[in-house]
């Protein structure tokens, strides 16, 4: 048999994947030193997060060792299944690098026993959406090697893209510079970022206060959007339901009701970076 395999960085909801025949990576993060594990939403109360963040707890993330992988994998290996595991963006962490590791041991000790892996060159929402399409395939009977083939193909499809609200943040984060922090603060300038087709995070423009972000997001959508109604869209938001709902409805009011638009948190391991008040969108796109 094989086990379809997904890490929380995806950020689907702990009630959507409680449906899914899955094992689930959970990534680590700090908050004021103390090592903690995202759950999807199950007992995390990340509205407190972003509360204790904005208050000036200090939040980042970690990856995970080898050991930690041999410990989610072996399980399934030892009871005589194979593992297809979609994960986010290789670019952004070097955890990637200790799961080969992981990989190449168990490879040895059970050689009769493979384990998949493909990048979906994305994360948080946008990566959401290509498991979820991934899960389907594999629920329909794919082998991995159709499923690594459909999400190299299907990734390209997939456009993710986030107003960040704090520019301060992203200096706390060495993302950008302290007098550009500062000016960009005062002038109220809200960089405008997108995952790009490496799985990078990549600026594309600017937009004023978060009316000027909910606007060029919808304009972004406007602009690149294929098909999109016959995909989950996704909007999610850092603790920022208001301006994560007035772009939900212009979207709404664009694409038609027929369409699934859902709203989200974003989680902490995500949160660390972006900051409070940050608004996302993932949707199939034009390639």
């Amino acid at each position: 048999m094989l086990k379809f395999f997904l890490d929380t960085n995806s950020e689907l909801w702990y009630e959507k994947v409680d449906k899914m025949d899955v094992g689930i990576i959970n990534m680590p993060y700090c908050l004021d030193d103390e090592l903690l594990e995202a759950d999807l939403g199950r007992n995390s109360d990340y509205k407190t997060f972003f509360e204790r963040v904005q208050n000036g707890a200090r939040a980042t993330t970690c990856g995970l060792n080898k050991d930690n992988y041999l410990q989610y994998f072996e399980p399934v290996l030892k009871a005589g299944n194979d593992i297809i595991y979609v994960t986010f963006s290789h670019k952004l962490s070097n955890t990637f690098e200790y799961m080969r590791q992981a990989i190449d041991e168990l490879a040895k000790k059970y050689p009769e026993r493979k384990i998949y892996y493909v990048d979906t060159k994305q994360i948080s929402i946008g990566q959401a959406l290509i498991v979820e399409e991934a899960y389907k395939a594999y629920k329909g009977g794919a082998s991995a090697e159709e499923i690594v083939a459909f999400v190299e193909n299907f990734r390209q499809e997939v456009g993710t893209y986030f107003g960040v609200e704090s520019l301060m943040h992203l200096k706390r984060g060495g993302r950008v510079s302290g007098t550009t922090a500062v000016f960009g603060t005062l002038l109220n300038i809200k960089p405008i970022l997108k995952v790009d087709e490496n799985g990078a995070i990549v600026k594309m423009q600017t937009a004023k206060g978060m009316k000027g972000v909910v606007k060029a997001l919808f304009d972004i959508f406007k602009a690149n959007e294929d098909k999109a109604k016959n995909y989950n869209i996704y909007v999610a938001h850092a603790n920022q339901p208001e301006s994560a709902e007035e772009l939900k409805n212009l979207i709404a009011e664009y694409v038609g009701s027929s369409a699934n638009i859902i709203m989200q948190p974003i989680g902490p391991t995500i949160g660390a970076h972006c900051g409070v008040g940050t608004v996302g969108l993932a949707f199939h796109k034009k390639c």
